[in-house]
């Protein structure tokens, strides 16, 4: 399985926004993601970190 759980960064902790993450696309500044089970997300602002070994995508929201 290549999945991966994509987390939100900020003030220094990571969040857990979606789990088993199987499509990521970026669109400018938004961020479309979607899960095995068919659950749609999107994320404004950018990947901070993608762990392909930790199978882990950290996200950071836009600052304005």
């Amino acid at each position: 399985m290549c999945e991966a759980n994509a987390y939100i960064y900020k003030d220094g902790k990571e969040e857990l926004y979606l789990e088993n993450v199987d499509v990521l696309i970026p669109e400018g500044s938004k961020i479309y993601l979607r899960n095995l089970f068919g659950e749609q997300k999107t994320f404004e602002g950018y990947v901070k970190e993608i762990s392909l070994l930790r199978h882990k995508i950290v996200l950071e929201e836009a600052k304005d």
